[in-house]
């Protein structure tokens, strides 16, 4: 699904308007229908005829949408106030043509006061409250002392359903920035297309469930649009994952190799390989230091460990020739869960990165391995390179999230790093090289724990060993591994899955998407 910015969005309203000749009013009331029949449909189970509605509005169109809104609620039972946090004389056209449809049916547009008990009383005891103060047009923060920000507040302080019309007030659409302060809605109906901001950083923790509302836009001028940012969701992944040969065999589907593990780390690896396997991967080798082979080797049954040179219970350098050697043989190496942190790894890894043609997926002390030499991942450029930190990762890499802006981060570091980058955390961001980037829809706090990326690793290293590109396989990958916590979360809760269990679960993951 396409993610679209602000000033994109804008401008398909213009050229309905102006050059397709669609009155702009009937645009804002198909918005206005979409956000009733949601209301209502949250509404539900108290029966609607029996609730009361709260509507903030801006002097914008937004404002409109929610005026229109109103009338719509009060026409369907549901006894409904208007307050307007904003100046009268500044209602654009179409929201006062609202206005005025809203008063024929005797309810007045109130001018919003902030030490008015009795109104605050009226929205912290209504059933739903209608968030249409600002929409995509924001520019800048709101200030917790104006009327907004008393508004904003309130809705945020009130018990009732939060709905926000477009998008949640004070949210950056273009990168999900709070601007001061922002609404943080149950639910957003957002219209013609969503926008990047529901999806990234903290704007997608303030919209809630987003659902997309068609108001009349030429659907030629939507499919038409080219947006260089887009959702993950179950067709996408259907149609993207490497088909599986009927007369197929091991060779067929790649040979991974896995290296990590530690002394104290010996979890990280198997889950890992074990992983791959899950993912389809034909053949999984495990290369972990001699002190925890024997480990290793009483929990694979599928992946073959084998040991290799240590020091201190870290993987040493000498294993160099040992790991490219065993390389030679294999489509991919995944490298660096569990691995541990010296001067020694963070030189094996080095050499790797710089000497070997093939894929790497890079993960954990792998990454941390190229704090400081970046320039190894710089000479990768042409070679598959896929990188998969959180937020302290990328910021040891260089990368810089302090803007707010984590989509712009990830396109920006991904071009000028010639690599994928898997950026994890709420709506994991796969970005490409190319500068297109893919936001994760599937996942939640279950998968906040040690251990999870390691699986991560393994799902996306088991799609590129079978042929998938490089980007496709980290977008799957993170989806798949997404669903799998996402069914465990369901059946354990969010407390208690734990990466074993998600790995446990990435065959019902697979057959979500995959028919029998």
């Amino acid at each position: 699904m396409k993610l679209a910015t602000a000033e994109q969005v804008k401008e398909l309203d213009r050229q309905a308007v102006e050059e397709w000749k669609i009155p702009s009013a009937d645009l804002m009331e198909q918005a206005a229908e979409g956000l009733r029949d949601a209301a209502l449909e949250l509404l539900a189970p108290k029966k609607p005829g029996r609730c009361r509605a709260a509507v903030l509005c801006g002097s914008g169109n937004n404002g409109g949408d929610g005026i229109a809104a109103a009338r719509l609620l009060f026409l369907a039972g549901v006894k409904v106030r208007v307050f307007l946090a904003g100046s009268y004389d500044k209602l654009t056209p179409d929201a006062l043509e609202m206005t005025g449809r809203l008063s024929e049916c005797g309810i007045r547009l109130e001018t919003w006061a902030p030490d008015s008990a009795e109104q605050r009383s009226w929205i912290l005891h209504s059933d739903l409250l209608l968030d249409a103060i600002f929409g995509v047009g924001l520019s800048r923060e709101i200030a917790p002392e104006s009327a907004f920000g008393a508004a904003v507040a309130l809705l945020n302080d009130a018990p009732g359903i939060v709905l926000a019309a477009d998008l949640a007030s004070g949210v950056d659409a273009d990168t999900g920035k709070i601007m001061g302060m922002a609404v943080h809605a149950d639910r957003t109906v957002t219209f013609t297309l969503p926008k990047i901001g529901q999806f990234s950083g903290a704007g997608g923790v303030c919209s809630g469930e987003v659902t997309v509302q068609d108001i009349g836009i030429p659907a030629k001028l939507v499919r038409e649009l080219i947006c260089p940012v887009q959702t993950v969701d179950a067709d996408f992944v259907r149609h993207s994952l490497p088909k599986r040969k009927t007369d197929g065999h091991k060779g067929t589907f790649g040979k991974l190799l896995v290296i990590g593990g530690s002394t104290g780390y010996t979890g990280a690896p198997y889950l890992t390989a074990a992983a791959a396997e899950r993912s389809g991967c034909g053949l999984v080798y495990l290369g972990v230091p001699e002190s925890i082979w024997s480990v290793e080797a009483g929990r694979c049954a599928g992946p073959m460990p084998f040991p290799l040179p240590e020091k201190k219970g870290l993987t040493s350098y000498k294993a160099l020739q040992i790991i490219e050697e065993k390389l030679a043989g294999c489509s991919a190496l995944a490298l660096g869960p569990g691995l541990g942190r010296s001067d020694e790894t963070a030189k094996l890894v080095c050499a790797l990165l710089r000497q070997t043609e093939k894929p790497v997926i890079l993960d954990a002390d792998g990454i941390n391995a190229l704090s400081g030499h970046i320039d190894v991942l710089d000479a990768r450029r042409g070679r598959v390179t896929v990188l998969t930190p959180h937020d302290g990762e990328f910021a040891r890499l260089g990368g810089d999230l302090r803007s707010g802006d984590r989509v712009g981060a990830a396109r920006a570091f991904a071009a000028e790093h010639g690599c994928t980058l898997v950026l994890k955390g709420h709506h994991t961001l796969t970005a490409s090289p190319e500068g297109n980037v893919l936001v994760n829809t599937t996942g939640n706090s279950g998968l906040a724990k040690g251990g999870s990326g390691d699986v991560l690793t393994g799902v996306i290293a088991g799609l590129l060993c079978q042929g998938a590109p490089p980007v496709l396989s980290a977008a799957c990958g993170v989806w798949l591994h997404g669903r799998a916590g996402d069914l465990g979360a369901k059946e354990l809760t969010e407390y208690a899955v734990v990466p074993s269990d998600v790995l446990g679960l990435l065959p019902a993951a697979f057959r979500s998407v995959v028919s029998a």
